[in-house]
């Protein structure tokens, strides 16, 4: 290896609230400030050989401050990574990083961050059967393997059952501390820093979570799923013959993620040979080269490993989308077509249809009194808050309570029945409109739109003696607005890299049945445990477990390619043949939906695809303003901008477009063909408002699989009525006879 060759280390140090306090026996040396964690970037030797472990471990901690001998090293958290960004991870005071800074080879250092956690109907919402289509041409998925770093997993679950399953593809190297894996389940291990000088301890799933995205992702086919006698079927993963690699790396709590453990995770994920990770878990937008999950992401995408990530939980409002990168697929989340309905029924025979998992055959169909929460002018009590209800009447009676807050929403049923309410109608706030969650109540509720909310707050005020009951109808399926963006995912546009469109896509998150850890309260049959989540969370393993499938179908294709094949096959159009709207019920803009609602069929076989390698993203990062040193820790080996070139966001080979305009720019793509030897593709352009959009050639000709053709498109604006700053969207479509290969545009005029 040459001696100019860099190794950039990430040295994590974890500020863990909940566990630092009386877990670390500290030195006189830790008790000079806190203990934290960073990312740091040092220099390769002369001479060393990187595929030796030990060494790298030994180089790693050569630049720590502090003796090797000493006691306190031994209980210090440390992590030595191999993969992802040839680094570290290990506690550290701010004044020891202030003496590291002083070593021969020090490139530079950064404190961690925390991260967040972000189906019986879905396959066949999907367009996924038995026996035909996608699933039988990409043989279930078989010979795959999907990595899943979360909460850990429920291993006996019937979701993670082998029957059928071959044995894992001589390439796997992983391990299992599990002594029930199987030909399923193949890998599973626990990276918690906190607690990895203390021995390794069992990758148990102690909330659900894990559990869910590993079983929506890959789990097998169960008959008799159901949620409290809800969304009764067969429950299957997108991928049910694929197999499943579990990395824990988050231990309770919506924030109780590390950038070390994540780190680690993906470090060993690499090593074990995945062909697919998923990862429902984000944080706030930063600079890649300070984004662990961007980092290590580059690692898997260079050892040609697929990446799928929820974009978050923050929508409606624009510009919350985590998981920014180009060479990550990003996904919102959309509805099914199913509903859990629950309906509020008032004494003026008003009904508006609502959700809830829970469905009591017993509740009274007479009408009860109904009270608003918030009667009181309290917003803690609107909100059904910890204890707000003390003080108002509510025994015997259906309490309106109002989402938000702070409060889980499950939270304030407890309250209500706490109190001695024997029903809840939950009402949305304003910026999730119609956007509505079925959940596990604890007592006879339902979810309702804020529209319905304001009506049933409207008719409490016309009457003195205001009445509502309940009426649980159980499981509907054909709601023919599905899929619709839901108001929790979040929205574009992209705020570490503006010139490339996030969301890529949008897939099933709302109302989701899948594997569960442990039996719901009323649960009958603990051995066949599901429960019903929402999230991109469960968008995201839907995306991973159809990656999986194209894997399986395109062995060969690399992760940009079945990206592109997912994204430029997407759908525009819900089931009734009209544009997909959002928690309004108006359309929905580029920025909710991406490039639109996945579809696996189209995507096996999209016709064009646009590849990239993995060193045509240098570049491009170029292209962002980012130094040499931060380049170089993204990609793993040093970097000369200056040398290399820069382009713009948008000359990336990217399926979709995302441009500024002010004076006219041109932009290059090349597609590659997949489709039929002999094909010819001409150009449809639907223009943004206010740009004239030209595409030269306007026809494009193929004779042979593979064969690749470049088109530039130029972008004008046209006329002065618009808004500087203002967005408009657009898409160019490639149509041949039997494909139609469609890229969205975004622009923002200045």
């Amino acid at each position: 290896m040459a001696a100019t060759a860099f190794i950039f280390l990430a040295l994590l140090f974890i500020f863990h609230f909940k566990k630092a306090h009386g877990t670390d026996q500290v030195s006189s040396v830790t008790e000079r400030s806190n203990l934290q964690t960073y990312i740091v970037s040092v220099q390769q030797p002369e001479g060393s050989d990187v595929a030796e472990s030990e060494y790298v471990e030994n180089w790693h901690r050569s630049f720590l401050p502090y003796s090797l001998e000493s006691s306190d090293v031994q209980q210090r958290p440390f992590y030595s990574y191999k993969n992802v960004i040839s680094g570290f991870a290990a506690k550290l005071t701010e004044e020891e990083v202030q003496d590291m800074k002083k070593t021969n080879g020090f490139v530079s250092a950064r404190p961690e961050r925390k991260v967040r956690l972000q189906t019986t109907h879905s396959p066949s919402f999907l367009g996924l059967h038995q026996g035909m289509g996608v699933w039988k041409e990409s043989n279930f998925g078989k010979g795959v393997i999907i990595g899943i770093l979360d909460g850990g997993i429920n291993p006996d679950h019937p979701s993670f059952s082998d029957e059928g399953m071959p044995p894992p593809p001589a390439k796997w190297k992983g391990r299992c501390d599990f002594s029930t894996c199987n030909n399923k389940l193949i890998g599973a291990r626990t990276f918690n820093i906190e607690g990895n000088v203390k021995g390794t301890e069992p990758p148990i799933d102690v909330d659900g979570h894990g559990t869910h995205v590993a079983g929506t992702a890959a789990g097998a086919f169960v008959k008799n799923a159901e949620s409290l006698g809800n969304a009764k079927g067969t429950a299957v993963g997108m991928a049910p013959y694929a197999h499943l690699a579990i990395y824990k790396v988050c231990f309770g709590g919506d924030v109780d993620c590390t950038e070390s453990d994540l780190l680690a995770g993906l470090d060993a994920a690499i090593e074990d040979g995945v062909d697919v990770l998923s990862i429902s878990i984000g944080g706030g937008s930063v600079p890649f080269f300070n984004d662990s999950i961007a980092v290590g992401s580059f690692a898997a995408i260079q050892k040609g490993i697929f990446v799928s990530c929820a974009a978050g939980n923050s929508g409606p409002f624009n510009s919350t989308i985590s998981n920014e990168a180009p060479w990550i697929l990003t996904v919102g989340a959309s509805t099914l077509d199913r509903s859990i309905v629950a309906t509020a029924k008032l004494g003026n025979r008003e009904e508006f249809d609502g959700e809830s998992v829970f469905q009591p055959t017993d509740f009274p169909q007479t009408p009860l009194p109904l009270v608003y929460a918030g009667m009181n002018g309290k917003p803690e009590s609107a909100f059904c808050g910890n204890g707000s209800l003390s003080g108002i009447d509510v025994k015997g009676k259906v309490v309106l309570c109002e989402r938000g807050g702070g409060i889980a929403r499950i939270f304030k049923g407890e309250q209500v029945k706490n109190a001695g309410g024997a029903a809840m109608i939950l009402m949305n706030d304003e910026p999730n409109a119609f956007s509505v969650i079925a959940d596990p109540h604890v007592l006879p509720a339902t979810h309702v739109s804020n529209d319905a909310g304001l009506k049933i707050k409207s008719y409490i005020n016309s009457t003195a003696t205001p009445m509502a009951t309940i009426i649980f109808k159980g499981t509907v399926i054909g709601n023919s607005l599905a899929p619709t963006v839901v108001s929790f995912s979040s929205r574009g546009p992209n705020l570490a890299s503006p010139g490339i469109l996030k969301p890529d896509i949008i897939g099933p998150g709302l109302s989701i049945l899948a594997a569960w850890f442990e039996p719901l309260d009323f649960n009958t049959n603990p051995k066949s445990i599901f429960n019903i989540m929402s999230g991109t969370s469960m968008a995201c393993p839907h995306l991973s477990g159809i990656a999986a499938l194209l894997k399986s179908s395109h062995p060969y294709w690399s992760p940009a390619a079945i990206k592109s094949a997912l994204v430029t096959t997407a759908d525009l159009l819900n089931m009734n043949g009209e544009r997909i709207v959002d928690e309004t019920l108006r359309p929905a803009d580029i920025f909710a939906i991406g490039a639109g609602h996945v579809n696996p069929s189209r995507a096996n076989d999209p016709g064009l695809v646009y590849d990239i390698q993995p060193d045509d993203y240098i570049p491009y990062l170029c292209g962002l303003g980012y130094s040499d040193k931060e380049v170089g820790i993204l990609v793993h080996r040093p970097v000369v901008c200056s040398r290399i070139g820069k382009i713009p966001e948008a000359q990336l080979n990217y399926p979709s477009f995302s441009v500024t305009l002010g004076p006219a720019q041109t932009f290059t793509r090349t597609v590659t063909n997949v489709g039929q030897v002999y094909s010819s593709y001409a150009v449809n352009v639907v223009a943004p408002q206010g740009v004239v959009v030209s595409v030269k050639p306007s026809k494009l000709y193929f004779s042979k699989v593979n064969q690749k053709a470049t088109y530039s498109v130029t972008f004008t604006r046209s006329g002065s009525g618009y808004t500087s700053g203002q967005f408009a969207q657009g898409y160019i479509t490639w149509v041949s006879a039997k494909y139609s290969v469609r890229s969205p545009i975004s622009v923002r005029l200045q």
